[in-house]
C-alpha cells in the first residue's frame, strides 16, 4: 500500500515475503525506513555485515544504509521521505533527526516487549486501514499515526538503550550525528562540528564520553571509512577516486587512514571483498 502526492510526499506500508522482497532494496531520495520482523530468521547484510533479525525485532535505516537481501520471512515495511513527514524539519525527538534514526552511531534497533504487541498488532491494522481511505483528510490522518508509531518506538528505544537522561545531552548527540552524516565529506574534525553546533569541542566530548564508548572523532572516522568500503564494495571507482570523493585529496593519507582502521589497504580490502573474504580490525561492519 502506497501513498503519494502530486507534491511528491510519499508513504508506503508493505507487508514483505520472499516473493516481493526486491521492495525493500528500492531507493528513494531523502527517505527513512523501518523495518519490523514478524517472522524469525530473516537475514539482511546491511553495509557489508551479515544480520539475523527475529520476530518483534525493528530497525531504522537512513537513505545511507546499503542493504542487500540474504533470506526474507516475513518483515513489515515502513517507508517514508521528508516531504512527507518532515517539512519543517523539526530537532525533536520523533522527528526525521530524532534518536530512532541518528542518536546511535551502532544500527538503531529494538524489540518490541510481549507486553506491547498486541497494541503494536492492532496500531498497524488501523494504519493499513486508514492507507485504504480516499478522503481529504487522508494525509493528515497518515501523517498523525506515523508520529504515534514514531512516539511508540522511541519510547521502547529509550528504555533499551543507553541512551543519555539529560535531555541537553541527547540533542547534542542527535545534532553531532545528523551533522556528521550531511558533511562527513567535507567536515572532519570535531572542531568543524563544534563550530556548527555552536559548543566547544571538549564540550561534545565530554558528552560522548558519558554515554558511548566511542569519541566523537572516532565517529567521524567511522562514517567516512564506512563510506569508503561501500565505495570499494560495490563501485568501480578508481582508489584515487575514493579518497577524493571521502575529502582526502593525497591517496597515501587515505590508504593510512583506512589501514589504522580495517587494518589492511583500500587495495587488498576491495580483492578481499571480491574473493568472498572480510578483513575488520575495528568491528566497524565491513
Amino acid at each position: 500500500m502506497q501513498f503519494q502526492s502530486t507534491s511528491g510526499e510519499f508513504l508506503t506500508l508493505q507487508e514483505i515475503t520472499a516473493k516481493n522482497s526486491y521492495l525493500l532494496q528500492q531507493k528513494l531520495e531523502n527517505s527513512l525506513t523501518i523495518l519490523w520482523f514478524i517472522s524469525d530468521n530473516n537475514r539482511l547484510t546491511i553495509d557489508g555485515q551479515s544480520r539475523c533479525f527475529n520476530k518483534y525485532e525493528m530497525i531504522f535505516l537512513t537513505e545511507f544504509h546499503k542493504l542487500e537481501i540474504d533470506e526474507i520471512q516475513k518483515v513489515r515495511l515502513v517507508k517514508f521521505n521528508r516531504p512527507f513527514y518532515c517539512i519543517l524539519d523539526h530537532d525533536i525527538e520523533v522527528g526525521c533527526k530524532g534518536v530512532l534514526f541518528f542518536a546511535a552511531s551502532a544500527l538503531p534497533s529494538i524489540k518490541v516487549p510481549l507486553s506491547d504487541v498486541e497494541r503494536f498488532e492492532i496500531f498497524w491494522r488501523m494504519f493499513t486501514l486508514e492507507m485504504e481511505s480516499s478522503d481529504d483528510l487522508k494525509k493528515d490522518m497518515l501523517q498523525m499515526m506515523l508520529k504515534r508509531f514514531l512516539i511508540m518506538n522511541t519510547r521502547i528505544f529509550k528504555n533499551q538503550s543507553q541512551y543519555p537522561s539529560e535531555q541537553s545531552e541527547s540533542d547534542l548527540v542527535r545534532e553531532f550525528n545528523f551533522l556528521v552524516e550531511k558533511h562527513y565529506k567535507t567536515k572532519h574534525t570535531v572542531s568543524d562540528y563544534a563550530e556548527l553546533l555552536n559548543k566547544s569541542p571538549k564540550t561534545i566530548s565530554n558528552v560522548f564520553s558519558n554515554i558511548s564508548s566511542k569519541t566523537p572523532l572516532q565517529f567521524i572516522h567511522q562514517r567516512r571509512c564506512l563510506e569508503a568500503k561501500r565505495l570499494l564494495q560495490y563501485s568501480e571507482k578508481q582508489i584515487q577516486e575514493i579518497a577524493y570523493d571521502i575529502g582526502f585529496e593525497d591517496i597515501q593519507a587515505f590508504s593510512r587512514f583506512f589501514k589504522k582502521i580495517e587494518g589492511v589497504s583500500p587495495s587488498i580490502y576491495r580483492k578481499n571483498m571480491v574473493m568472498g573474504k572480510i578483513a575488520n580490525k575495528s568491528g566497524i561492519p565491513a
